[in-house]
């Protein structure tokens, strides 16, 4: 059993849905303080008031991880509501569709926008409140996509994934005098609103091509990150967990025949 984390400062991003929200609802149940951030102040609040109605600490706040001064502020709201920042979760990020030979310099730039340089930000606003801690967990989101596997038309999302484990490498490095640590999550496939929205066969197809024969959950993400934000993991940094059912794993699209459930 991890050590209680009642009473932490956790800050989640990109908490209103998805992956995100389901690590803001996983914190708030073991009894920490949580501030959900999403753009929309009404979306932040809805997954706060989810917490706080099942007996949890939680606030809404509005920001842009992609704007220095909205992550500053986002900082500046965890310590006046929860009197510092012990656990950041830097989930959020953006995942189009877009053809290589289509992608325009926008398109990349918004990617990278969100989901490295609004790490990069995210990190950085919470620094100064957990080196006068002398401690801290970061906690990021990247995915198995770009670090490990490839999909079409989603080169610049699978930059951004790699470039989050290098960020986490060298931030761990400066950090750890402070007894920071900092690790990510990388999820594979897991069911979340939008995909729901592709449809029934499509998410059979999905399903297919994992091993455990299933989709991951938000929690299955949320307990990884609970677990590197624990005491616990207080001497793992700079590592990846990657919880995808191993679908990494098929050598040439091979897997294991359906057992018979009789047997």
């Amino acid at each position: 059993m991890l050590t209680p984390l009642t009473g932490r400062s956790v800050i989640v991003t990109g908490a209103s849905k998805g992956i995100g929200k389901g690590i803001a609802l996983r914190f708030g149940a073991v009894g920490a303080k949580v501030l959900v951030v999403s753009r929309k102040i009404e979306d932040a609040e809805a997954v706060a008031g989810e917490i706080v109605a099942a007996g949890g600490t939680a606030r809404g706040v509005a920001a842009d991880v992609s704007s220095a001064d909205d992550m500053t502020a986002m900082a500046e709201a965890a310590v006046a509501a929860h009197g510092g920042i012990d656990i950041l979760c830097a989930n959020a990020g953006i995942f189009p569709t877009v053809p290589l030979a289509e992608m325009s310099v926008g398109d990349y730039d918004k990617v990278m926008d969100t989901n490295v340089k609004g790490t990069f930000l995210a990190v950085t606003a919470c620094l100064p409140a957990m080196k006068a801690k002398r401690n801290g967990r970061i906690v990021l989101t990247s995915s198995i996509t770009g670090p490990i596997t490839g999909v079409p038309f989603m080169t610049h999302y699978a930059a951004s994934k790699a470039a989050q484990l290098g960020f986490m490498r060298a931030a761990a490095l400066e950090l750890a005098p402070w007894r920071i640590t900092v690790n990510a999550v990388l999820p594979g496939n897991i069911a979340t609103e939008g995909l729901a929205g592709l449809g029934p066969e499509h998410v059979k197809q999905m399903e297919a091509s994992v091993p455990l024969r299933r989709l991951g959950s938000v929690f299955d993400i949320a307990n990884a990150a609970l677990f590197l934000a624990s005491d616990e993991a207080s001497y793992i940094t700079a590592q990846s967990i990657v919880v995808d059912g191993g679908q990494i794993l098929p050598e040439g699209g091979m897997m294991a025949p359906e057992l018979d459930p009789a047997a």
